[in-house]
This record gives C-alpha cells, sequence and structure tokens, in this order.
C-alpha cells in the first residue's frame, strides 16, 4: 500500500490523530492547517486522496474542494460537524464523493478510504460511457447528448454515471442511496427524486427523447423506450 493521502484539518487534534492512524495503516500522509496550505499542496504534487475539513480557516472546506475539483478527479472524503441533510448535499454538490459527520470511527473512516479508492481504480478502467445517444467521459467529466455538451453538477455526474454503468437495469432507492450518497438520508427523503428531476430537466429538453425511466414502487432505469 503505497498511496497518498492529504489531510486538511485545522483541528490539531484531529489532524493528529489521522495522520497517525492512517501512517499506522500503511498510508503516506502529509498535512495541512488550512485551505490555503491545502491547495499549494495539491498543486505541487497531487495526493491520490484528500480528507478535507468543511470549517477552515480563510478559504473554507467547500471552496477548496470545488478548486481541486477542477482540476484533478481526485477522491475526497469530506469531514464536518454538520449534520443536515442540506449541509450534506451542499458538500458533495461542491465536488466531495464522501462525507462524514464528526465526531467519527477511526475504523470507519478507513472504511470509508478504502471504498473511495476501490470505486476510483474501477473508473479508472473505463474513461468513457456510452448510453444512446449519449456520452459520459469520466476523465474530464463532461457530459454529452450527440454533439451538444450538457452542464452536470458534481452529483448530477456521479449519478448518470451510476446509470449509465448499469443501462436497463432498476436500481432501487436504496442502491443509489448506498453508491452516490454511501448513507442513509432516512425513509422520508426526496433527494433521488430532486436529483433525477435535475437530470432529466437538462438531459431530456426539447425534442430530447426520455432515457430515465421511473419504476413505480421500486426505482428508476435507464431505458430507451418507444
Amino acid at each position: 500500500m503505497n498511496e497518498r493521502i492529504l489531510v486538511v484539518e485545522d483541528d490539531r487534534r484531529i489532524r493528529d490523530m489521522v495522520r497517525r492512524g492512517l501512517i499506522f495503516e500503511g498510508y503516506t500522509v502529509t498535512v495541512a492547517e488550512n485551505g490555503e496550505e491545502g491547495l499549494r499542496m495539491a498543486r505541487e504534487s497531487m495526493p491520490d486522496a484528500v480528507i478535507l475539513d468543511l470549517m477552515l480557516p480563510g478559504i473554507d472546506g467547500l471552496e477548496v474542494c470545488r478548486r481541486m475539483r477542477q482540476v484533478s478527479n481526485v477522491p475526497i472524503l469530506m469531514l464536518t460537524a454538520r449534520d443536515a441533510v442540506a449541509d450534506r448535499v451542499t458538500g458533495l454538490d461542491a465536488g466531495a464523493d464522501d462525507y462524514m459527520v464528526k465526531p467519527f470511527a477511526f475504523d470507519e473512516l478507513l472504511a470509508r478510504m478504502r471504498a473511495l479508492f476501490r470505486r476510483n481504480r474501477q473508473e479508472a478502467q473505463t474513461d468513457v460511457l456510452r448510453f444512446a445517444d449519449m456520452t459520459l467521459n469520466l476523465r474530464t467529466r463532461q457530459c454529452f447528448r450527440g454533439s451538444t455538451e450538457i452542464p452536470l453538477t458534481a452529483r448530477e455526474f456521479d449519478l448518470l454515471e451510476l446509470f449509465m454503468r448499469h443501462p436497463n437495469q432498476v436500481l432501487t432507492r436504496e442502491v443509489i442511496y448506498e453508491h452516490i450518497w454511501n448513507y442513509d438520508f432516512g425513509g422520508e427523503s426526496n433527494i433521488i427524486e430532486v436529483y433525477i428531476r435535475y437530470l432529466r430537466s437538462k438531459l431530456e429538453v426539447g425534442e430530447r427523447s426520455r432515457v430515465i425511466q421511473t419504476v413505480r414502487g421500486v426505482g428508476y432505469t435507464l431505458r430507451e423506450v418507444g
């Protein structure tokens, strides 16, 4: 194991605990105390993954995440004391791949990092996904219908990628939660429906055919009809 992890955390106790634990597990670890330092270190040598605190002095974690995402698909795990659904969605939309609320168990953080590395390795095997007239470039994170580029947020892109990796398969709400959000928003949350609407409003406007189908009482599927 030689993955390099950058930890950007202003709380010295948490920063030292995470650094020591990751080194013990065999990772190479660098640390930054604030957003500016984290961005500088990433520019100098992009790590294999980033553990990023949300509440940082100066440039906050959301802005750090957005700037990193502009130049790299590096896996980003965001840490925060905020546990409201809206805060989670904001962090994920900024480009984070996963989200943990403080206080957290270090063993869970390790499991989340292993999952991010596995997902990253799988994605690296295929750079471009295609379905009907849609093309998804995983390296540049661009989406096209025909020759028209469709701008997507980070979470919209991830959701469409999940569908395009499993075309014509019905994906349940539980499967979508597990793969896109990695935790349960609760049975009353309509976050999936909200993001399906976002995708449809961009992918299926005008003359474009509907490709995301609702399977009532079950979930959704990527399928051409007619």
